[in-house]
């Protein structure tokens, strides 16, 4: 095993080789603190490729000198988010309280966005004693300090932060607002029960749905009543949401079938206890063996997915892969496509799917490969012009520079076989269908939208993002305010853990459908 001494020698080492390498400079001999942030200050602006800045930072980690915080904080700045995520890495780790004291102190006077990114390190450190300097962020005039300065003081995990952040339950600025009834519910405060009860009928749905979560984690017997009148008047996704927690609440597996749970409380209601945590565990099982049978109104059904949602994407890959066959036929046979082609079998689900879809149902569909192209510019109502519109989009659709092209490119024609615009961008893809638009303002996350139906063949080939790990931290930042839920579809070879977390980080349920 290393010591972190020895770590630090052999990071050090790297950073010195890349320098030697790139900027013919000599290898210096010592690890300490001083000289490795001496060589970071004299080198680190030399590189130009994102990978090496990267490392660079990486090789401060485990320095305990305060001086690495001045470094360090500015990269908060940078237009490069795996910087600042390294920046945010070694920055959390700090082992000794000097450093710690000069994150508090840089916070006091940083910028905005150096603001948010300490706010994040003294989240994910948890470092202790630092709620004296982070309190005074709650009155920052940027509405996501305020956010983060919330997120950092329940990191904290301790009760006495609860009433500092309960006046912000009642912010006008939704993303402080969930923040706030989300942290007292993460904290198991009861001081959210009043404020998301009132909550439940508040205009933007993502504040209902922080409520409805607070009350489904802080259980009391007095949120039942209000969560069965708010399931009679909500609509869409969040009706499921309010049986979830009524299910959490009381151990009662109704789903979201209202007149049920009617019947349970005027039946129930005077002489009703919430269940221990022993007795609801137990609970718990039955519930997910009953689950089917509780389902109530689908909606709408995608590929074996149903949900009550009244405000979805269909994105679909029509990269190159998608040309290439079935190779489980005897599971399409049934399906009445025009051919085992992937892309064929998936139009022809998707082309089921819209027919059906209710008039009050908002939607729209994207289709990308090495583009993103979406039919509409944004959701428009199931009404039958829309449905026949998008029928005739989505039936014109097909796989984009698949291997029925190469010959194409063999014989020189390049241009027309398209190779280059079939491959995978599913980062853009997820993007596009969240609403979010490069360079623009985050408090955007306002959307109606709430449900996305991500479907792939494949492993992420293009784009300003490819990694999955990439691809999902930065659906995870794009997605935390807009509360969209992920639902995804594979066909074919493809990234399974991608596709799985991608679905689980974003509450959604993960398909396959074999290759």
């Amino acid at each position: 095993m290393f010591t972190a001494s020895w770590k630090r020698f052999l990071a050090l080492a790297l950073v010195l080789l890349g320098s030697f390498l790139g900027a013919s400079a000599p290898l210096a001999q010592g690890p300490g603190d001083d000289e490795i942030l001496t060589e970071f200050k004299r080198y680190f602006r030399k590189y130009k490729d994102t990978p090496t800045r990267v490392e660079s930072v990486l090789a401060l980690e485990g320095c305990e000198s305060p001086e690495v915080v001045a470094v360090l904080a500015p990269l908060f700045d940078t237009a490069e988010p795996e910087v600042g995520i390294a920046a945010l890495r070694v920055l959390s780790k700090f082992k000794t309280r000097p450093p710690i004291e000069r994150l508090l102190a840089e916070l006091a006077t940083a910028t905005e966005t150096v603001k948010i990114g300490l706010l994040r390190v003294l989240a994910q450190g948890r470092y202790a004693d630092t709620q004296a300097g982070i309190l005074p962020l709650l009155e920052d005039g940027a509405w996501d300090v305020r956010r983060r300065a919330i997120q950092a003081l329940v990191a904290l995990g301790d009760p006495a932060v609860c009433e500092a952040i309960l006046r912000f339950c009642g912010e006008s600025e939704v993303g402080v607002r969930c923040a706030a009834l989300e942290g007292l519910a993460e904290l198991r405060s009861p001081l959210v029960l009043t404020p998301a009860r009132t909550d439940l009928v508040h205009d933007s749905w993502q504040v209902r749905a922080s409520a409805i979560a607070a009350l489904a984690r802080v259980r009391h017997v007095e949120s039942i009543p209000p969560l069965i009148e708010r399931m009679a008047v909500e609509q869409g996704r969040l009706v499921e949401d309010i049986g979830e927690a009524l299910g959490k609440i009381t151990g009662r597996p109704l789903g979201p079938r209202v007149e049920a749970w009617q019947t349970f409380w005027k039946n129930a209601g005077g002489r009703f206890q919430i269940p221990s945590d022993e007795e609801l565990e137990k609970l718990r099982a039955l519930q997910a063996q009953r689950k089917a049978e509780y389902q109530g109104p689908v909606g709408v059904a995608y590929h074996g997915v149903a949900t009550p949602s009244q405000s979805i994407v269909f994105v679909i890959d029509v990269s190159g892969s998608m040309e290439q066959e079935v190779v489980d036929k005897e599971r399409f046979q049934d399906g009445q496509y025009p051919s085992w082609k992937r892309i064929d079998v998936i139009k022809t689900e998707l082309l089921k799917t819209i027919r059906a879809l209710e008039p009050y149902v908002q939607f729209n569909v994207i289709a990308f490969a090495t583009d993103v192209k979406p039919w509409k510019k944004g959701q428009v109502k199931a009404n039958p012009l829309n449905k026949s519109s998008a029928e005739s989009w989505v039936s014109r659709l097909e796989a984009i520079g698949g291997s029925s092209k190469e010959e194409l490119a063999q014989a020189g024609l390049v241009g027309a076989a398209n190779l280059e615009g079939g491959k995978t961008n599913t980062y853009d893809a997820l993007m596009t269908a969240l609403g979010v638009e490069e360079g623009k303002e985050s408090r955007d996350y306002e959307t109606k939208l709430d449900t996305i139906f991500f479907l792939s063949d494949g492993r992420p080939s293009h784009g300003k993002f490819i990694e999955p790990s990439d691809v999902l931290r930065e659906v995870r930042a794009a997605n935390e305010l807009r509360k969209v839920v992920i639902h995804t579809i594979t066909l074919g070879e493809f990234e399974k853990d991608f596709m799985e977390r991608l679905a689980a980080e974003n509450g959604g349920t993960f398909v396959d459908l074999g290759h």
